[in-house]
Formats: C-alpha cells, structure tokens, sequence
C-alpha cells in the first residue's frame, strides 16, 4: 500500500449531526476541498419527513446519490423518487423537499457544488429541531439559520 500523502486521509471531517431523527454526517467539507466540493451522508428512518421548510439555494447545486431505500423528493413541485444507485441533480433555484414514505431507512450521499453549506448550518438547525422535541420547529429561527447559510425558506 502506498503511504498517505501529508494531510491527506479518509473522511477528514467526519461527524454526525442529528436533526431530530435525521442523521448528516460530513464526510468532506468545503474546508477539506479548498471551497470545490461538499459531501455528506444523510440517513433518514422509514417514515419521516424532513423537519425544516422547502426551500431553494441560488449559489450552488445539491446532488444526491440514493444509497438505501427510497427518498421522495419534491422538485419544484414534481415528486421524484431517488433509490439505491439512483441519482438526482436539483439545479440553483429550485424549491424542494424530501420525505421518506418507505418503510426502509433511507441513506444517501449529498454533493454540494461549491461547498457554499457546512456542518455549521447542520448543526444550528439541529438546535432548532431539537428543541422543538419533535414538534414543529421554530419557523422563524429555522428561517433566519437558512436565510443567513445562503438557503431561502419556501413560502
């Protein structure tokens, strides 16, 4: 096997933020990619939907990789389901959301391209889902969090 180039090694910035029953877990962030590229797994368990509002992002594109089970994603209105092996490019400005209807978990890889969104966002929206206790979260704060991290919250 060939030595690790200095500074250079598998999954630098892994880390699992939970939003309620969600899981993201960063596997590169911008930081790690010099601003290129973002990538996280996300895990969603049968039966959930996602806890913060649709919403659109006009600086970069989220791609998503299905892993396991099936993710029903809503695109500007279109419902798209995304299962294993299966992959989805949601363009700058389209509103969307996701929801797992399955009764699989569901695990997929997410790209951001360019890193504009971090584990930083994850993480102060994860104080907002979780203090709401799996009520409906603070919309206003979710907003402001969304709104200062590039994202703009659906109407």
């Amino acid at each position: 096997m060939a030595p690790q180039t200095t500074g250079v090694h598998v999954n630098p910035s892994d880390e699992t933020i939970r939003l309620g029953p969600l899981g993201v877990r960063f596997l590169i962030t911008g930081d790690d990619a010099s601003g290129s590229v973002a990538v996280f797994e996300l895990t969603v368990p049968a039966a959930q939907r996602l806890a913060a509002p649709a919403h659109s992002h006009d600086h970069y594109e989220e791609t998503i990789y299905g892993v396991q089970g099936v993710l029903t994603w809503t695109v500007d209105g279109k419902r798209i389901d995304v299962g294993p092996g299966e992959a989805l490019c949601i363009p700058r400005g389209a509103v969307h959301r996701f929801d797992n209807h399955g009764s699989q978990d569901v695990k997929a890889l997410c790209a951001i391209t360019p890193a504009a969104i971090g584990p930083q966002y994850f993480r102060e929206a994860a104080a907002v889902i979780n203090t709401a206790a799996g009520g409906p979260p603070d919309r206003v704060k979710m907003g402001e969090i969304m709104r200062r991290h590039g994202l703009t919250p659906a109407p």
